[in-house]
């Protein structure tokens, strides 16, 4: 037997255990990928289970605070302490900003979108107040309601307008 013999039968022995091996590898390691992303998506799908109910009362918190900052329900809620308007609208503007903080933490279950709206919301409201309060014709606190809710007959308050994004944004997520 010579020296190219045994090469050849060396490889003959070797060639088949290599190409096992190597496909035993692959093999292995699409299965190692395979049960690594079941077990993603099972943390994944037990994390949103576990979450979505957060976020949803995180959207039905955020309507909450939509409604109780809408002028017309404000107006009811909050009356007038003196016949200033500027003390009355401070009054106004303080009950929004104090609703706005007990509901500042929901931000973390809300796209940055829908925060951005409920923040345009919020600011476009205390905005309604204050332009309100600066007209030269309304005299008094009494006057300042009816100047915002004859300017709420003529166009759709803030978050009327947002609390419709948010019920929108809840069909597209949910």
């Amino acid at each position: 037997m010579t020296i190219e013999d045994k090469l050849l039968e060396i490889a003959a022995y070797t060639l088949p255990a290599l190409i096992t091996g190597g496909v035993a590898f692959v093999m292995m390691q699409k299965f190692y990928n395979s049960e690594e992303s079941k077990r993603k998506f099972e943390l994944l799908r037990e994390n949103q289970k576990q979450a979505l109910p957060i976020r949803l009362q995180a959207y039905e918190r955020m309507v909450l605070f939509l409604e109780r900052i809408n002028p017309t329900q404000l107006l009811l809620r909050v009356a007038p302490t003196s016949k200033s308007k500027d003390d009355y609208a401070t009054i106004l503007s303080h009950h929004i900003q104090t609703e706005f903080e007990h509901n500042l933490t929901q931000q973390i279950y809300l796209t940055a979108e829908t925060w951005d709206i409920v923040l345009k919301a919020k600011n476009s409201t205390v905005q309604l107040i204050r332009k309100n309060a600066l007209r030269e014709d309304v005299a008094d606190a009494d006057k300042l309601r009816e100047a915002i809710m004859l300017e709420l007959t003529e166009t759709e308050a803030p978050s009327t307008i947002a609390i419709s994004y948010l019920k929108e944004e809840l069909k597209r997520v949910f």
